[in-house]
């Protein structure tokens, strides 16, 4: 049986006793029937898993003793920024959850011409909570032990405008090159648009601004698709999906 592993907002140390927050107590306990003395791994996004045992289990709380710490070594070689038209609903979390899983370093929600969503600053709030809930989740069940970056939901333009280190790639079906005719970039920044794809605006924009244009095959992607087979081709190209698993060193 896979031991369960739960993401912890809260500083984590051999040898030392946790409080579970309520969001993993009721997993743990509600849905998993984890009872006293059954393992379990936290992470909290400094790059190591802590292996511990449920220790004492009550209506509103659960104590984790933790018994050991090892540093996990599943991280990229390749760095990639993801700045992804917002999609509608579940398209979004889908594509977000994916990006993830296939180990990228930064996301940055773009609001674009085409994009059906529009966020006030109160659904801004509540969608990068619930985004923010993704990310954490696609660790846990990935092995990552070090979270993404999560941005603002940005303006295209303002995206543009903001110096970043790499290489913009953006996604456009009528380029001529494909991500394996490109260099690698280091790091890599992937643009990909909502329901509709990028503008014609958007895209003299990002070429304006130095981005590179490639196409991923000659069929029209949906967004979520897109995300999951750029950054495979990307993973591969320049990568490590080509690599096993990493099992980690115990300290």
């Amino acid at each position: 049986m896979r031991i369960p592993r739960f993401y912890q907002d809260q500083p984590l140390r051999a040898g030392s006793t946790i409080e579970l927050d309520t969001a993993a107590m009721r997993h743990s306990i509600g849905v998993l029937r984890l009872k006293p003395d059954d393992s379990l791994i936290l992470f909290n996004g400094d790059g190591r898993d802590y292996s511990g045992k449920l220790t004492a289990i009550s209506k509103k709380q659960a104590s984790v003793y933790i018994e050991a710490s090892h540093a996990v070594d599943n991280e990229s070689p390749l760095q990639s920024h993801l700045a992804l038209g917002i999609a509608k609903g579940e398209r979004m979390d889908y594509a977000i959850q994916k990006a993830v899983e296939l180990g990228i370093n930064h996301l940055t929600p773009l609001q674009t011409e085409r994009c059906v969503v529009q966020l006030d600053d109160r659904r801004e709030q509540k969608r990068r909570l619930h985004w923010q809930g993704i990310i954490r989740s696609a660790c846990e069940q990935s092995g990552r032990a070090v979270l993404p970056k999560l941005d603002p939901v940005t303006a295209y333009q303002t995206f543009l405008e903001t110096p970043l280190a790499g290489q913009h790639m953006i996604l456009d079906p009528r380029s001529e090159q494909d991500l394996s005719d490109c260099n690698r970039p280091q790091p890599l920044v992937l643009m990909i648009g909502p329901e509709g794809g990028f503008s014609e605006a958007e895209r003299k924009l990002a070429y304006q601004h130095d981005a590179i244009g490639v196409r991923l095959g000659p069929r029209i992607l949906r967004t979520e698709t897109a995300v999951v087979a750029g950054l495979t081709a990307a993973q591969t190209l320049w990568g490590d999906l080509d690599q096993a698993p990493s099992q980690g060193q115990n300290d």
